[in-house]
């Protein structure tokens, strides 16, 4: 029994370290470009002449493509094989890099960010798929927490950067960074990411075109109100989208392959732990962007002040992502994903305390608990995921846990946007958020209102908590080294992807 964990602490081959390397500066440029680009919304303004309610949508077209588009980003891995599609996704995201760094226009930026976005969809469709190909079982709790370390690396260095770049620089450099170091990832993953099995799985486009045009429509419905207020023309998109989900959900459930199998949903822990992922994704972006709000509208602090009191939640995430990693590989996912949101609860009911006059220290304090929260949710229930996907089907099934979060992530940026022009006029809702305008006296209704989406992030984080306890036990979380067969002595007969034989005999009862 004492050896039982002793798979856990192998040391990765130099093939597993390289591919780990890749997969985690893909998620630190993803995760760069998205709070570089919040930070830069106010200068992007004034210097493209746009108008907030055009330059708000280089946020949300990059959201709204990366929903949409994941799954089948992560389905076009098993067709033409994972390592392919990722480096080339890689590619694509560095080309749209340069053309958002070169936009003479608001309407170009938001075209070249939609480029940008089908590549981040396509890296972070397969980076799981491909942690999951390379990595056996008992480590790969441990790959994916580096994958958290990856995230919140790319939001320190985009929150303290983005600031500094935009001022000194000009906000264009912060797209250029990434062309020299996109360059020099293609590169290396030329050499060293593997091509797995493929599988001959079609794609679902009437399923995908139905999505995209009711998330679209939504979204596109939601932040028109929310920054220009009601109107018929507004609100008929909201409609219209809502009635396209009941449609969605009908060709899915008729597809031969669809885009969001609901029959994996229905299993109890896969479903479990995805809908976990999505309401995570749903409650807590929220949160982040409520705190912008607070510390910038209503106690007056710059964009780049008020980040860096959020930095140390980042920074704590990012060292406690691959040592919780570590623990799931020995203790399993569901006690450490659960726990993760607790903490994420109690740091969300602590940020309702604050008021007009609150000590500022205790945000980077609240935040480091949030951080550890993060640290420690991701990847347990990201090993809960895909230990339950079958092994042929690890880019389908990453593709829609990406979908579900990066859904998740959208709509929670449309309804907190939504919940703060609820509470003052939409124009000063949006202002507030790209750093133009501050409440200053006037902002205690705002106040009261950011509570109140805290209150409802928290409520959304307690469900997805409960989902997380409900899903049961991983099968392949009680170590089995036992039952494990050694590898074959020849190489000859094995199937490209060698995590198939060590994933179906994790599965053994």
């Amino acid at each position: 029994m004492a050896s039982a964990p002793a798979p856990a602490t192998t040391p990765p081959s130099r093939h597993e370290a390289a591919v780990l390397l890749l997969a985690t500066i893909g998620t630190v440029m993803v995760a760069v470009d998205s709070t570089i680009v919040i930070l830069a919304l106010p200068t992007m303004s004034r210097e493209l002449h746009s108008p907030l309610g055009t330059i708000i949508w280089t946020i949300l077209a990059y959201l709204l493509v990366t929903a949409a588009l994941t799954t089948q980003a992560g389905r076009i891995g098993d067709i033409l094989g994972r390592g392919r599609v990722y480096n080339a996704g890689f590619a694509v995201f560095t080309v749209g890099s340069a053309l958002c760094g070169f936009a003479p226009t608001d309407v170009f930026l938001i075209g070249a960010r939609v480029v940008q976005a089908i590549g981040g969809a396509i890296m972070f469709a397969n980076a799981g798929a491909i942690i999951a190909h390379v990595f056996p079982p008992e480590r790969r709790g441990r790959a994916f927490g580096f994958l958290v370390f990856g995230w919140s690396v790319g939001a320190i260095l985009g929150i303290l950067l983005g600031g500094v770049i935009t001022t000194t620089l000009g906000w264009r450099y912060n797209f250029f960074i990434n062309i020299p170091i996109g360059i020099a990832a293609v590169a290396l993953g030329l050499h060293s990411l593997p091509e797995s099995t493929r599988t001959k799985v079609s794609l679902d486009v009437p399923g995908f075109v139905t999505f995209s045009l009711a998330l679209g429509a939504i979204c596109y419905g939601a932040i028109e109100v929310a920054v220009f207020g009601h109107s018929l023309r507004n609100e008929a998109f909201v409609a219209i989208g809502l009635l396209l989900i009941p449609v969605f959900v009908a060709l899915e459930l008729r597809a031969e392959q669809p885009m969001l199998d609901l029959r994996e949903i229905r299993q109890r822990l896969l479903g479990f732990s995805l809908v976990a992922g999505f309401l995570q994704a749903l409650g807590y972006l929220s949160v982040i962007f409520l705190m912008t709000l607070y510390l910038q509208g209503i106690r007056g602090l710059s964009p780049l002040d008020s980040s860096v009191l959020l930095v140390p939640g980042y920074l704590v995430g990012a060292l406690v992502g691959p040592l919780a990693g570590k623990y799931v590989d020995r203790l399993g996912p569901r006690g450490l994903a659960t726990l993760g949101l607790a903490l994420m609860i109690v740091a969300v009911l602590a940020y309702s305390l604050l008021t007009t006059t609150s000590w500022l220290g205790w945000v980077p304090i609240v935040s480091c608990v949030s951080g550890v929260g993060i640290g420690t949710f991701f990847p347990a229930n990201n090993t809960a995921i895909m230990g339950q996907a079958s092994p042929r089907t690890f880019g389908a099934i990453s593709g829609l846990r990406g979908t579900l979060t990066n859904m998740g992530t959208l709509l929670s940026f449309v309804v907190a946007l939504s919940i703060a022009s609820a509470t003052v006029s939409p124009a000063v809702a949006a202002q507030v958020f790209l750093g133009t305008n501050s409440l200053g006296a006037s902002g205690g209704a705002f106040l009261a209102g950011i509570r109140a989406a805290f209150y409802g992030s928290a409520g959304i984080l307690v469900v997805a908590a409960v989902l997380s306890f409900s899903r049961g036990p991983s099968p392949s979380s009680t170590p089995q080294p036992a039952l494990r067969p050694a590898p074959p002595a020849s190489t000859e007969r094995v199937p490209q992807d060698p995590v198939v034989v060590e994933s179906e005999a994790a599965r053994l009862p």
